[in-house]
């Protein structure tokens, strides 16, 4: 019996024992003196690494707030977006402060705060150049052939009601064998509807002149339709991109950043993409016709295209998917509930907004 005493003794001295060194190993979240460590990777404009190795940017001022409000002393360190999420895995880092996006792949390994910011996965496209090469390639674009030819066909037609009624007691201006006399009657068309009035050939018979007073009146219409679909073939063929919508994605080459949650959401839709270290050199090969599009995240983008380095691009209205942005945790981390705390109280705030606004102007 004392035997058995003795065991049950040792047993949970060595479980308070585990548990204490357990407990050790953790931060504590509230007023810890030991330093965190804050695993961080560059996307602007949530986090920005400035000229003097100092970060900035919206998920480091944020993260700056809830620090100085819990008292938590740190130290940046970082990484490539694969080498955070590795780190945030092993317990390598405290915490993970950048764009990360929350994803049931990676909520299965990590623990996610509440998303701060909630934005769309976008595609980018580049605007095809407006200079004279590019006018005279859209000269030969579907859209201008189908204008002219339908235009074609019209004045074939009314040319040829002109010279049914004026073939016989017209001869000198409509006469003769039926092809003489059919592009006689498209020339009139023609000649009409431009207002250029050569007169040369005119009906005079009753239904002739009936055709043609109809056609003065239906002219005035068509040739304004006519340059209406010149002028939108023209600049479609000038401005647009072959890709209009993800359902094009998979007949261009499609870029995107290793490890992404746009990588993801490429190989669920099983389209094709090369992967890239960061953004901006996707962009980089878009802007070299070495891609069709790049899929990423939309602010991450429309800041870097509003820093006048990528003029010839532009992104699509259409959002991919909805993507929720939150700092990563080791699993069962200890500061999941109060960085949670101090996100509502800091978002929900107006001084939250000010943040954003400088950061992305709107």
């Amino acid at each position: 019996m004392m035997k058995l005493y003795r065991y049950g003794l040792g047993l949970i001295v060595c479980c308070l024992l585990l548990h204490t060194t357990s407990r050790a190993q953790q931060p504590d979240p509230e007023g810890m003196d030991s330093t965190l460590t804050v695993g961080t990777k560059e996307a602007p404009p949530f986090v920005i690494k400035n000229e003097d190795g100092t970060w900035s940017g919206i998920s480091i001022d944020l993260w700056e707030q809830i620090a100085t409000e819990k008292g938590y002393q740190f130290e940046y360190q970082e990484f490539d977006l694969e080498g955070l999420l590795n780190s945030v895995q092993n317990n390598e880092v405290d915490v993970a402060v950048a764009a990360l996006t929350i994803t049931e792949q990676r909520e299965r390994v990590l623990d996610f705060t509440h998303p701060y910011f909630v934005t769309g996965e976008g595609i980018l496209v580049k605007a095809k150049s407006s200079d004279w090469l590019g006018m005279v390639n859209s000269l030969f674009s579907k859209e201008f052939f189908q204008a002219v030819g339908g235009l074609a066909i019209l004045l074939f037609v009314v040319g040829f009601l002109v010279w049914l009624f004026e073939r016989r007691k017209n001869p000198e201006q409509f006469g003769g064998k039926a092809l003489k006399g059919l592009s006689s009657g498209f020339w009139w068309s023609a000649v009409t509807m431009t207002t250029v009035g050569y007169g040369d050939k005119a009906p005079v018979t009753t239904g002739g002149r009936t055709i043609a007073l109809i056609w003065m009146f239906m002219a005035l219409i068509v040739i304004s339709s006519f340059t209406a679909a010149i002028a939108s073939a023209l600049t479609l063929s000038t401005l647009s991109s072959s890709v209009e919508s993800v359902d094009d994605l998979n007949d261009v080459r499609v870029g995107t950043v290793t490890a992404s949650g746009s990588a993801s959401f490429l190989r669920k839709n099983q389209i094709n993409f090369r992967d890239f270290g960061g953004v901006e050199t996707a962009m980089s090969a878009l802007s070299e016709d070495k891609l069709g599009a790049v899929v990423y995240d939309k602010p991450i983008m429309s800041y870097l295209i509003k820093q006048e380095e990528y003029e010839d691009m532009k992104i699509l209205p259409e959002d991919t998917e909805r993507l929720l942005y939150g700092y990563a945790v080791p699993s069962g981390s200890p500061l999941l509930e109060p960085i949670n705390v101090m996100i509502l109280e800091v978002t929900r705030s107006d001084d939250w907004d000010e943040v954003v606004f400088e950061y992305l102007g709107s």
